[in-house]
């Protein structure tokens, strides 16, 4: 096609696409005047603001509120730093410590003059053996009993006030 055509037919094809905007467009002028003539809904008022009353701390006999509140009364690790309940970090760590309790499964017992034994497995498939006074899971949790049907331990971990406290745990045997 030549050039000079094209001249002619751009603004030709202009037009048309212009005049099929133009459409009746009194649907929407009588929508806006029909908003316009509604009646306007009463707006509830702002509440009213009571005037801020500063409060004075006088610490005389107080606790200082910016340090934790410790608990009162017997509490495990309470006494001299010496005798306080803390995990022992300087002992060789177990290669069941590596998992959290959760990772691993109790697969059966094994008895043998020597005792009773759990047969735990690791994520990675490993089932090793362990008796009393072992350590499994990630908070130096330590056999306390062993069972047919689970292995109990007791955990040390922290108290939240700078400390450390037992709690128990077990892992049950796996169908």
């Amino acid at each position: 096609m030549p050039a000079n055509r094209l001249r002619l037919l751009m603004p030709l094809a202009a037009g048309v696409l212009l005049s099929a905007c133009s459409q009746d467009m009194s649907d929407l002028e009588q929508y806006v005047a029909e908003v316009k003539a509604r009646k306007s809904s009463n707006v509830e008022p702002l509440p009213q603001i009571r005037q801020y009353e500063p409060f004075e701390y006088v610490g005389t006999g107080r606790r200082d509120p910016f340090e934790p509140q410790r608990p009162t009364g017997p509490v495990a690790g309470a006494g001299s730093p010496e005798d306080a309940l803390r995990p022992d970090v300087n002992r060789n760590r177990e290669p069941l410590e590596e998992f959290p309790l959760d990772g691993l499964r109790m697969v059966g017992t094994l008895r043998t003059p020597r005792g009773i034994f759990a047969l735990i497995r690791e994520p990675d498939g490993i089932v090793h053996r362990v008796s009393y006074g072992n350590y499994l899971g990630q908070n130096y949790g330590k056999i306390v009993g062993i069972s047919e049907a689970e292995v109990r331990l007791e955990e040390i971990i922290p108290d939240g006030f700078g400390g450390y406290m037992k709690r128990p745990a077990s892992i049950a045997l796996s169908e």
